[in-house]
């Protein structure tokens, strides 16, 4: 295994090489991992997204897996980075945490089986598939804004080759405390089914990031709050919330809303008949 991060050094973007708790480029310049400026590990051409894969996260909705898996797209503009920002624009509430391992694509790859997949995989990092649920009653189909607004796509801190993704622990903290805690043995289907699934019709570049899932119990943050997500093998990426003072514009396009679905998506789904209330926010 090695772990390859992506900083900037210098005003330039810079891949360089963790050993312990340096990070050294190629020209022989050092750095301590935590005084890096940290970019994303990998530049893709693209972000897919996988709806429901953990049988945790199916079971807190109380739903059931469709025959083959869903997803969908996050653009590039959401990429953020280790020790990032996520913003939470003014106006909304219902911005949730899901921590997730993502597959970074490392050879072109189209119409590959599941027992290739493994050799067009580069290696793995963090993601943490943050939703801004406000905007779910317009784009539940898409999760363009809900999923894809600037900020919340962070990866990292780094990129691990050679990791074995079987029996991997999850887990992922609000200030300090465990909110999630899956594995990825809970998941329906692997890195390799996933990689293949998507490269039958769409073809995958270099770079290109694959999210595959996150575990129950994903809930609202606010600014203020710091989120970290730790995956065995891979490190942990960290992120804090801060407040988006500009409103979202109301002089065109859906507006935030807070029915029904916006709240029960946004604390576990069905709360209704939980006899659970969403706390104010």
């Amino acid at each position: 295994m090695a772990e390859y991060r992506r900083i900037l050094l210098d005003g330039a973007a810079v891949q360089v090489r963790r050993e312990g708790d340096e990070l050294v480029g190629a020209d022989g310049r050092t750095v301590g991992v935590d005084d890096a400026v940290h970019l994303p590990p990998c530049v893709p051409s693209k972000i897919i997204a996988v709806h429901l894969n953990h049988r945790s996260r199916v079971e807190e909705f109380m739903t059931s897996l469709p025959p083959a898996p869903t997803y969908f797209h996050k653009p590039t503009s959401a990429l953020n980075a280790h020790k990032g920002a996520i913003v939470r624009p003014e106006r909304c509430k219902y911005l949730n945490y899901e921590g997730e391992v993502a597959i970074v694509i490392g050879r072109t790859a189209r119409n590959i089986s599941p027992d290739e997949a493994g050799d067009y995989i580069a290696g793995y990092t963090i993601g943490n598939d943050y939703g801004l649920h406000d905007f779910r009653d317009t784009d539940a189909g898409s999760m363009l804004r809900v999923k894809g607004s600037d900020t919340l796509c962070p990866l990292g801190p780094g990129l691990v080759t050679g990791w074995d993704f079987h029996g991997k622990r999850l887990r992922t903290y609000v200030n300090g405390e465990v909110v999630q805690d899956g594995s990825t043995d809970e998941m329906e289907w692997d890195m390799h089914y996933l990689v293949a699934d998507i490269a039958r019709t769409i073809t995958l570049y270099p770079g290109d990031v694959l999210l595959s899932g996150t575990p129950a119990n994903s809930r609202p943050v606010r600014p203020g709050d710091v989120v970290e997500v730790e995956v065995e093998g891979l490190g942990r990426l960290t992120n804090h919330i801060v407040h988006g003072p500009v409103p979202i514009r109301d002089d065109c396009g859906a507006q935030p809303t807070e029915s029904e679905e916006v709240i029960s998506t946004a604390f576990g789904g069905d709360w209704e008949f939980r006899g659970i209330r969403p706390p104010k926010r």
